[in-house]
């Protein structure tokens, strides 16, 4: 369980252990939640308006293959600038959970391979903001704005969100969508369910490299700004359609000059 503190909630979680891995194996009951801890919050729905996935997947390959286009020349200076300032890989890869495709119409290719960690957990990429020794003794920790770990490169690059973009290549993938609820770790995601019940609602959906939580919520201290977090998400979820997608992404531009989310 995760419990209250004046440490961040992000320092508090360790990588997790083959225990956490048979924690997060709990199957996903979806019903209308309301957080048992607030029994007078209002419940929150989960009706995601039906659309078209083949329309959806075309619209974010599309975007996303223009996008890997357009910005080549600057993912290539990134990768450079990475490189040449600290030791280590280019790319920093690591596992999250994604989409629970149990709340799909049944697709036998990706049940097969689906492993029931409340997702089917996939390899996201990431431009190295850290140094590359930073989790050996800390192990996995969640991210905070004066994190020591993080490289000088590595802060200016999450401050313009670039780390995020080989993400692109998960989206061509079809692990994830540009717009989504932010894909966490296994370990974290384990805790997570324990401490806020409609928290693997968030799974409906496919992970986004952007998403409504976090164009209006910035780095997470407690489990209130996570409970904050997962409202967003599960707003975003009841009215996901391809204009909400357009006008998130539209609105993730501010929020990358200033500063302001995560």
């Amino acid at each position: 369980m995760i419990h209250h503190s004046a440490v961040p909630i992000r320092q508090r979680m360790q990588a997790g252990s083959a225990a956490d891995m048979r924690e997060v194996a709990r199957p996903i009951e979806l019903v209308r939640f309301a957080d048992s801890a607030k029994p007078d919050r209002p419940v929150v729905e989960t009706n995601p308006r039906e659309r078209s996935e083949r329309i959806d997947r075309v619209v974010n390959v599309a975007l996303s293959v223009a996008a890997l286009i357009i910005f080549s020349p600057v993912m290539l200076f990134v990768a450079l600038l990475v490189k040449l300032t600290s030791p280590g890989p280019v790319l920093y890869v690591q596992t999250r959970v994604g989409r629970d495709r149990r709340q799909s119409p049944p697709n036998a290719a990706y049940d097969r391979r689906m492993q029931d960690l409340g997702g089917q957990v996939f390899s996201i990429y990431k431009f190295r903001t850290m140094h590359s020794d930073a989790e050996d003794v800390s192990g996995a920790v969640w991210a905070s704005k004066s994190d020591p770990r993080v490289t000088l490169v590595g802060k200016f690059l999450r401050k313009a969100r670039m780390d995020e973009l080989p993400q692109l290549l998960n989206v061509v993938q079809g692990h994830m969508n540009i717009v989504g609820p932010r894909p966490e770790r296994p370990s974290i995601f384990a805790r997570l369910r324990e401490d806020i019940v409609d928290y693997p609602l968030r799974q409906i959906a496919k992970p986004g490299i952007t998403g409504w939580a976090q164009i209006n919520q910035g780095y997470d201290q407690d489990l209130d700004d996570v409970r904050a977090k997962v409202r967003y998400d599960l707003e975003y979820i009841n009215r996901q359609c391809l204009a909400e997608d357009f006008r998130i992404m539209l609105k993730t531009f501010p929020v990358i000059l200033f500063g302001k989310g995560q």
